[in-house]
């Protein structure tokens, strides 16, 4: 066997069962596939300690064998450490997170590599001075998006089945989008962040890049549940595989909000035509109710969320900055220049004052009885943008600016809901994705109007 495996995680677990395939062949197919392919989108293998797990692999296990790429922003004992980063370039992880750590012990994953990142995770463009531009398998030379740029691009070019990915900003749903993948991220708390782990502004939620709904499902089903060295994190919930198609009684009758500028964003005319018809049809395929005329205006946070996070990437520099700056990619050390001295005691509270008025409004727009169930928008504001970047400033023509990128995604990590990219056409041969957003602790809910996306108009698992 030479060539990896095409279809969805599940489906190979299936067919290492049946000894249809094995571990051991499934991962040397990867490691030739990640040594042919020209996407960029992994940046470290441990191929001895690889081979050896996968051995041994526990197929009876939920993902036992799977070959798992993991976004090098996630730690790995003994792996590299280096937030993308040139200045942490020799650093080395001196734990495991809790969410790899349960995919192995839990799901019987093979830990196959690392996969590229944007630098801190900053921005959704994976191209880095440490590794240079990631590329998307759809079509070379435009980006993945970012920051789980190597994931994405990794899990749509036919070189892992799945891949970890972490949302502080949209990094889940954005490469989601661009790739053709689903992507969910979770409510706050879902997947716990430990252990070590620094909270910073509270938006960040773990998950995973897949090619099908019930490989998010299993994901959710093996790594979910509190842990005590994060304190937010959330009580276990089971069955997430098991209800898919469960929940289409409480859907009927919902209330969504089509929203195409959500956030403030401004999007691509020719992409919205396509994703409005994709959520129409959705909401048909439900018996839901779209509703017009509720407000869902929220309050920009990006620059508030920027100033919070450059604070706690400025703190992790230490001494290293301003001596540093030119082994940064550009965004990074634009950003950290422009917020030094913003964070001080008038900082925070208008930083803390704005995100209370985005958890009124989201609250509002989300009310039970006055507002909706969903809110359905565009995953990005336009089709995947150069891989070398830079961010664009234009979409269709319409003056958009940096500050366009993440407007969409932005909400539901400040106010913490459950969010997911689900693929929904192509325009001029790349894909597009229909991001939908529900109340927190929904999930079952979104995965369920993903698998019925999934299941009336199918997408292609892999880019062509």
């Amino acid at each position: 066997m030479s060539d990896t495996w095409q279809g969805d995680a599940v489906g190979l677990v299936e067919a290492f069962r049946a000894g249809e395939r094995s571990p051991a062949e499934e991962l040397e197919a990867t490691h030739a596939a990640i040594d042919a392919s020209d996407l960029n989108a992994v940046c470290f293998t441990d191929r001895e300690a690889a081979r050896d797990a996968a051995r041994a692999a526990d197929v009876s296990l939920p993902f036992g064998g799977v070959p798992v790429g993991v976004k090098e922003l996630n730690k790995v004992e003994g792996w590299p450490d280096t937030e993308a980063s040139v200045p942490f370039k020799d650093r080395i992880a001196r734990h495991t997170s809790t969410m790899v750590s349960r995919l192995v012990e839990r799901g019987g994953a093979v830990l196959a590599g690392l996969t590229t990142s944007s630098e801190f995770g900053g921005v959704n463009l994976t191209r880095t001075v440490l590794h240079g531009a990631t590329h998307n398998p759809w079509q070379h030379g435009r980006t993945p998006g970012g920051s789980s740029g190597g994931s994405a691009a990794a899990v749509a070019g036919g070189i892992y089945p799945l891949a970890t990915g972490g949302d502080g900003g949209g990094s889940i749903r954005i490469p989601a989008g661009f790739t053709g993948l689903v992507g969910l991220k979770g409510t706050f708390g879902r997947i716990p962040l430990g252990p070590h782990h620094e909270y910073g502004n509270l938006t960040v939620a773990t998950g995973c890049l897949t090619r099908s709904v019930r490989d998010t499902a299993r994901w959710f089903d093996v790594t979910n549940g509190h842990d005590p060295t994060d304190p937010l994190s959330l009580p276990r919930v089971e069955g997430w595989e098991a209800g898919l198609g469960s929940h289409l009684d409480e859907l009927r009758g919902a209330r969504v909000a089509v929203v195409g500028n959500w956030g403030g964003a401004v999007t691509s005319p020719v992409m919205w035509e396509l994703l409005e018809e994709a959520a129409i049809n959705l909401i048909a395929d439900c018996g839901m109710a779209r509703v017009d005329g509720v407000d869902t205006t929220v309050p920009r946070m990006g620059g508030a969320w920027s100033i919070s996070g450059m604070i706690e990437i400025r703190a992790m520099l230490g001494d290293r900055w301003p001596d540093c700056k030119a082994d940064l990619t550009p965004e990074m050390a634009y950003g950290l220049e422009t917020t030094e001295g913003k964070y001080g005691e008038e900082g925070r509270a208008r930083i803390e004052r704005r995100r209370m008025e985005v958890n009124e409004a989201m609250a509002r727009i989300f009310d039970p009885a006055d507002g909706v169930d969903f809110v359905m928008t565009a995953s990005n504001p336009d089709v995947a943008f150069d891989a070398e970047g830079p961010l664009p400033s234009l979409f269709g023509g319409i003056e958009g600016g940096m500050g366009n990128n993440g407007r969409l995604t932005f909400p539901a990590n400040l106010h913490g809901n459950p969010a997911i990219s689900v693929p929904a056409g192509t325009v001029d041969g790349l894909p597009i994705g229909l991001q939908i957003v529900g109340r927190h602790f929904t999930e079952p809910l979104l995965l369920d109007l993903a698998h019925t996306v999934e299941r009336n108009r199918p997408w292609p698992l892999t880019a062509p």
